[in-house]
């Protein structure tokens, strides 16, 4: 069976000030399609991507669009100039709906108005500066799980509402990231090397991503989604809440409205896209080299490439073409 190659978007996180600023002087398309971005969102999104300053696009009602601008625009890119379209296509949070985007399952015009909800309704769920994400290093998955239960009810009673925290994205043997109220993190933070943790890390976002605190955007949000226009993709889609590729638009849709208040599976959906599509070959598109490494923890059988730049664009195809040269 001829081996194939999974492009990749990811998620918050992996913003930058001056990301795909050289790209973008050899291809037009990275700005045009951040100018169609900027022009329904109502702000110069390339200006904010090029210069920042830095405490803004960690800001989730920017980082969202940008993230989804910049993997829309590498994707744009890298279908225009490679004959052969991916096996499948995957993104870690919002980077799925630049996913759902390049596989042709919703226009690139609706998908900004649905980020824009989005990162609307995710900044609001909680109070401005009570809720964050971390990553707990060197840890196994139960245990993590574990150890988040036990600080959330250690917890209950000491504020006006529950604290809460939660293990939300399984990202590669070894690391999760937790997810709740800034209270529940110190906690873990605090606990986490008594546990076996290697590190804690805070993760560069200002709201408490995929835990439950996101019920109630989650909620609001399928009414957004709801009035999409859908299509089944033209490009199988890997789904982070249930690491599984729907069969239809419909369960394309019913899948993605559980996304932001559902966890991340995301070894599970780089380990089906090897069993199941017989991907080989995962190839990042947009700023950073963040999936590219997980990619690597999960199975080093598999080549991982980062594409973010005209050299790492070329390293990519020449790096395909040779794959296809070899089937």
């Amino acid at each position: 069976m001829t081996k194939k190659y999974a492009l990749l978007f990811p998620g918050q996180g992996s913003q930058r000030v001056g990301m795909l600023g050289e790209m973008a002087e050899k291809h037009s398309l990275i700005t045009e399609t951040f100018r169609e971005a900027s022009d329904i969102l109502g702000f110069d999104l390339w200006t904010l991507a090029s210069a920042g300053p830095e405490e803004k696009i960690r800001q989730t009602e920017f980082t969202q669009p940008l993230m989804l601008a910049s993997g829309v625009a590498s994707g744009r890119l890298w279908l225009e100039v490679v004959a052969e379209k991916p096996a499948i296509v995957a993104g870690h949070s919002v980077g799925e709906i630049a996913a759902l985007v390049v596989a042709g399952a919703l226009s690139f015009e609706d998908s900004v108005r649905l980020v824009k909800e989005r990162s609307r309704l995710m900044t609001s769920a909680v109070p401005s500066g009570t809720g964050g994400m971390a990553a707990v290093l060197g840890m196994e998955d139960a245990d993590v799980v574990a150890l988040c239960a036990e600080v959330t009810e250690s917890l209950k009673g000491s504020a006006d509402a529950d604290i809460v925290v939660e293990a939300v994205n399984f990202n590669a043997p070894g690391q999760v990231v937790i997810s709740g109220h800034l209270e529940g993190i110190q906690a873990v933070t605090a606990l986490g090397p008594e546990r076996g943790a290697r590190k804690v890390m805070p993760v560069p976002v200002s709201v408490p991503n995929h835990s439950s605190l996101m019920r109630v955007a989650g909620e609001t949000l399928a009414k957004t989604i709801d009035r999409v226009s859908w299509s089944t993709p033209d490009i199988p889609v890997m789904q982070n809440q249930n690491a599984k590729v729907a069969q239809n638009a419909d369960d394309l849709v019913a899948t993605l409205k559980l996304h932001v208040q559902s966890p991340v599976l995301w070894v599970q959906s780089v380990q089906s896209m090897i069993s199941e599509y017989n991907v080989s070959r995962f190839i990042e598109m947009g700023p950073g080299k963040v999936l590219a490494g997980l990619g690597k923890r999960i199975d080093r059988s598999v080549e991982t490439l980062p594409v973010f730049d005209t050299d790492s664009l070329a390293s990519g195809l020449d790096s395909l073409s040779l794959s296809c040269a070899q089937a």
